[in-house]
């Protein structure tokens, strides 16, 4: 199946696009924009691996659906455009940044792809979701498909970094060599949990120790 993705993706993943669940998974989806709203849009299916090309990334920040408002949703977990209000969850990332790094935001706005092109892919466990229907999309295939992402970053690249917020992207971890990548995991940073352990986690700077000492430049996460 011809899909439209970045050729180094492309070519690391062209197996998954063969089999039996993905085939499934892309007529289902052709259904739902077919039958009404669906985020995000097409052309931002895969713009996270679009932004951030297999040889090149350095971390892996793990989301369980895309936002299911109107206009939120534009294929970089976690992210919305500039000009969209930050949402909730953003917003507490956003202040552990400051807190763990000890300063200000330069970028105050939600828009990640300054993340995306220093090499951070912002994986959403699923890719697309009914409008105003969080997990909708679930259980539909995109779930093995995201596994088969992690499995061969884990697999195929060294000395990753993999961010994993709450229940569902831990589960996701079992995919991860732990003797060749750093795994960090903390609550989800929703309003519902970063309290209970989100807030001083301090990932973004154990991230950047972790890539400096392996060599790699660290993320200007501000």
């Amino acid at each position: 199946m011809k899909v439209q993705i970045e050729p180094s993706w492309a070519k690391h993943l062209s197996g998954e696009f063969e089999k039996e669940h993905f085939t499934d998974l892309t007529l289902f989806v052709k259904k739902e924009y077919q039958d009404g709203a669906v985020y995000p849009a097409p052309k931002n299916i895969f713009r996270a691996f679009d932004l951030c090309p297999f040889e090149k990334v350095k971390v892996v920040i793990l989301g369980q659906d895309p936002y299911h408002g109107t206009g939120q949703a534009n294929g970089l977990a976690f992210a919305v455009n500039a000009e969209e209000r930050v949402p909730p969850s953003l917003q507490n990332i956003f202040k552990e940044i400051e807190s763990d790094l000890g300063t200000p935001l330069v970028h105050t706005n939600g828009d990640l792809s300054r993340w995306a092109e220093q090499d951070v892919l912002l994986l959403n466990a699923t890719l697309t979701v009914r409008a105003h229907t969080a997990g909708s999309h679930q259980e539909k295939g995109w779930e093995q498909f995201t596994d088969a992402v992690i499995k061969v970053l884990s697999e195929e690249r060294e000395h990753l970094v993999f961010i994993l917020w709450g229940n569902y992207a831990k589960a996701k971890g079992a995919h991860i060599d732990r003797t060749k990548h750093l795994v960090l995991e903390s609550p989800h940073p929703s309003p519902f949990s970063a309290a209970s352990g989100f807030f001083g986690s301090k990932p973004f700077s154990k991230a950047n120790e972790y890539l400096t000492s392996h060599g790699n430049t660290p993320v200007d996460w501000l």
